[in-house]
C-alpha cells in the first residue's frame, strides 16, 4: 500500500451555524479548538504519509466551512500540506471571504475555490438558514477574482421549499452573470426526522415531484450557455471557453473514476488498495488519540472485487465519458443493458457504455436497473 495515493481530502468541520438541512460532520464555533484540530490533522498526516505518492495530483479541503477556521490555523495547515500538481480546492462560504482570506488562500497554494452560494433568492436563503445574502455571494466572488483566482465554482441547490420555476431560472441567470468556471447544481436532500423535514415536509414532497422538471431546466440552461455537463450534478466551461483548460473538478473526477484517496479529519473516508475506513465523527476522541500519536478511532470496511466493480459502474456512469466495460461485466445485468439501449437510454460502442442525454436526465434510476 505504500506510496499509492495521489488524492488527499482534508475535513475542516467548523461552522458558524449548522443549517437545518445539513447532515455533514460539523462542529459549531469551537474557536478555542481550531489550533488543536490543525495539530491533530498534521499528526494524522504524518502517521499516514507513507501511503501518499511523492507527487500528489489533487487536494480538497472540505467541511464544515473550511474558511471559518481561524485564519492563522488555516494558513499553517496549507503551509504544511504536500504540494499537488493538478488542483488544490478549498470550500468557502460567502460571508467568510475577505480580501485577507483570499490573499492567504492564494499564497497558500490554493488554485480553486468552491463557493457555497446555494441561491440568490433572499426568501430561499432564509428557508435554508443561510447567513449570506445575494450581495454577500457576489461580493465574495469578486473578492476572489480580485485575488487572481481564475477557477471558481458556485454551488447551488434546487428543490428548496418555496422555490418556483422562475426562482430557479433567476438563480441560474444570476450565476451565469458572474461567469464562473464551474457550477454544481444539487437537488436538496433533507434527512428524515430532522427539524428541517419536520418544518417543511409537505413542501419537500411537492418539490420532489418537480425535481425532474427542475433538472431539465438546469441542464438546458447551462449547456445552452456553453457549459459542459460532465457529471450528473456538475458543469464546467468547455475547453474552448476556458482557454483550453480542463475545468472539471479534478479531485472529484478522480474519485468518480475509482482512484484511491486518503481522508484526514473527523468523519473523513479513505479508500486505499481495497480497504475503506472512516474516521469516527467525535471531535474529542480525535484530538485525544492524535495528541498521543495514535491513529484516530475508525470503522474499517474491506471492499471485495464485486463491490468495487459495482461502485465503478455506479460512479462511472455519472460522467459524460464512456465507461470501459472490460472487467465490469459481472456488475451489469445484461438483459437490462439490452432493454435500456432499446429504449434509447444507454449506448454501447467499442467495449464501453454511456448513458444518452435522456438516460442521464433519469440518472440513478437508469443506473440502478443496469446493476446486476
Amino acid at each position: 500500500m505504500s506510496g499509492l495515493v495521489r488524492h488527499l481530502y482534508v475535513h475542516l468541520p467548523f461552522c458558524a451555524h449548522r443549517c437545518g438541512y445539513c447532515d455533514f460532520v460539523t462542529a459549531v464555533g469551537r474557536e478555542e479548538q481550531h489550533g488543536a484540530y490543525v495539530d491533530a490533522l498534521l499528526a494524522e498526516l504524518e502517521l499516514e504519509r507513507a501511503l501518499l505518492h511523492p507527487r500528489l495530483g489533487t487536494i480538497f479541503l472540505g467541511g464544515g466551512t473550511p474558511t471559518f477556521t481561524a485564519l492563522p490555523e488555516l494558513e499553517r495547515l496549507l503551509a504544511a500540506l504536500p504540494a499537488a500538481a493538478d488542483e488544490v480546492t478549498v470550500e468557502a462560504n460567502p460571508e467568510t471571504v475577505t480580501p485577507a482570506l483570499a490573499q492567504a488562500l492564494r499564497l497558500g497554494g490554493v488554485t480553486r475555490i468552491s463557493l457555497g452560494a446555494q441561491s440568490f433568492q433572499p426568501h430561499l436563503l432564509a428557508t435554508l438558514e443561510r447567513r449570506a445574502g445575494p450581495d454577500a455571494v457576489r461580493r465574495a466572488f469578486h473578492t476572489l477574482r480580485g485575488a487572481a483566482f481564475d477557477n471558481i465554482s458556485l454551488d447551488l441547490l434546487f428543490g428548496i421549499p418555496g422555490e418556483s420555476p422562475s426562482d430557479l431560472e433567476r438563480d441560474l441567470a444570476e450565476a451565469l452573470t458572474l461567469e464562473p468556471e464551474h457550477l454544481s447544481l444539487y437537488e436538496l436532500e433533507a434527512k428524515p426526522r430532522t427539524r428541517f423535514t419536520l418544518r417543511h415536509g409537505v413542501e419537500l414532497e411537492r418539490q420532489a415531484e418537480a425535481m425532474e422538471s427542475h433538472f431539465e431546466t438546469v441542464v438546458e440552461t447551462l449547456t445552452g450557455a456553453g457549459y459542459r455537463w460532465y457529471e450528473t450534478a456538475n458543469f464546467c466551461r468547455t475547453a474552448e471557453l476556458g482557454g483550453g483548460r480542463d475545468l472539471r473538478a479534478r479531485h472529484n473526477v478522480a474519485l468518480w473514476l475509482g482512484r484511491d484517496y486518503l481522508g484526514l479529519g473527523i468523519g473523513a473516508v479513505s479508500t486505499v488498495a481495497g480497504l475503506r475506513w472512516r474516521n469516527r465523527p467525535g471531535l474529542g476522541a480525535y484530538l485525544r488519540t492524535l495528541a498521543r500519536g495514535e491513529q484516530p478511532p475508525r470503522e474499517l470496511e474491506p471492499l471485495g472485487e464485486g463491490e468495487r466493480r459495482w461502485e465503478r459502474v455506479l460512479l462511472g456512469l455519472r460522467l459524460d465519458e464512456p465507461l470501459p466495460l472490460a472487467g465490469l461485466e459481472s456488475a451489469l445485468d445484461g438483459r437490462a443493458v439490452d432493454r435500456l439501449e432499446g429504449l434509447g437510454l444507454t449506448r454501447r460502442s467499442e467495449g464501453a457504455l454511456t448513458l444518452t442525454g435522456r438516460g442521464r436526465l433519469l440518472g440513478d434510476a437508469v443506473t440502478a436497473e443496469l446493476l446486476a
